[in-house]
C-alpha cells in the first residue's frame, strides 16, 4: 500500500457563531484530499480569532469557543484550540500556524510511539481513530475562497506572509458562491507561482450562508435551526448573544 501523506486541517476565524457551512469545510475538504490518493487527514483544528481582532459584533472568545466545543461534539476529528484566542492581542494567522506547526514537531516523538505500538499490535489499524502513518504530518491552511480573495485587499495581508502559508504551509481552499478561486490565482503572482500548494476543493452543495446571515436573523428574533447546530442555538440563547440590546 502507497504510504500516505499525514495531513492536519486548521481554520482560521471569528466563528462568530460557528455554522454548519464552517463544519462542512472539514468534511469537504477531507474528502478532496483522501480522493487525490495522495493525502490522509488525520486532524482538524478549529481556531477562534482573538478578542482583540475588533470586529463589530464579536461575541467574546470564551463564548465563541464554548460554541464550537458544542459544535464538535459528534466530530471524532475536529477540535477546537484556544492558544489564539488566548493570547494578550490579534496576531496574524501566519503566527497562528507556526505555533501549531511548532506544537506538531514537539508531538511527533509521541505519534511515532503510537504509531509503533500500533503496529505491534493485533487490533486493525482501521478500528484506530488517528492512523498510523511514517511520514510527517503537514499543516494545511483550511478556507473558504472568500479568504483567498481578501489576499488582493491592500494592506490587509503581508506579502511575505502569504508567500509562507502557501509556500511552507499550503492551503485547502473550498469554493463558495460567487467566488471564482482560479481568478483569483492568476491575479496574484505570489498564488500563481505556488498555485501547485493550492488545493481547490468544490463544494457540491453551495451556499451563501455567513455568520453576519445568521447574526441578523438572530437579532431580528428570526428561526436559524438547521443553520446552526441545536447547542449552539441553546447556548446563545441562554448567554444572551446576538441579540441587538446586547453590547
Amino acid at each position: 500500500m502507497k504510504c500516505k501523506i499525514p495531513v492536519i486541517l486548521l481554520a482560521c476565524g471569528s466563528f462568530n457563531p460557528v455554522t454548519n457551512m464552517h463544519l462542512r469545510l472539514f468534511e469537504v475538504a477531507r474528502d478532496h484530499l483522501h480522493q487525490t490518493g495522495m493525502y490522509q487527514v488525520i486532524e482538524g483544528i478549529i481556531s477562534p480569532v482573538n478578542d482583540s481582532y475588533g470586529k463589530k459584533d464579536l461575541a467574546a472568545a470564551k463564548h465563541r469557543v464554548a460554541m464550537v466545543q458544542l459544535a464538535l461534539q459528534t466530530s471524532s476529528w475536529i477540535r477546537v484550540d484556544q492558544w489564539e484566542s488566548e493570547q494578550k492581542e490579534w496576531i496574524e494567522t501566519v503566527k497562528v500556524l507556526r505555533h501549531h506547526y511548532n506544537e506538531l514537531l514537539r508531538s511527533l516523538p509521541r505519534r511515532k510511539e503510537a504509531t509503533s505500538s500500533r503496529a505491534d499490535s493485533e487490533i486493525p489499524t482501521e478500528d484506530i481513530a488517528t492512523p498510523a502513518y511514517t511520514a510527517a504530518p503537514e499543516l494545511k491552511l483550511l478556507c473558504g475562497a472568500d479568504v483567498l480573495k481578501t489576499f488582493q485587499t491592500p494592506n490587509l495581508w503581508k506579502d511575505e506572509h502569504i508567500q509562507e502559508i502557501v509556500e511552507k504551509f499550503g492551503l485547502v481552499c473550498v469554493s463558495r458562491a460567487g467566488h471564482d478561486p482560479k481568478q483569483y490565482i492568476s491575479e496574484s503572482a505570489i498564488l500563481t507561482h505556488y498555485q501547485h500548494n493550492i488545493h481547490l476543493v468544490k463544494n457540491v452543495v453551495q451556499s451563501d450562508l455567513s455568520a453576519t446571515a445568521i447574526r441578523q436573523a438572530l437579532c431580528q428574533g428570526q428561526s436559524v435551526k438547521y443553520l446552526i447546530p441545536d447547542s449552539v442555538i441553546s447556548y446563545i440563547k441562554d448567554h444572551n448573544l446576538y441579540l441587538e440590546e446586547s453590547k
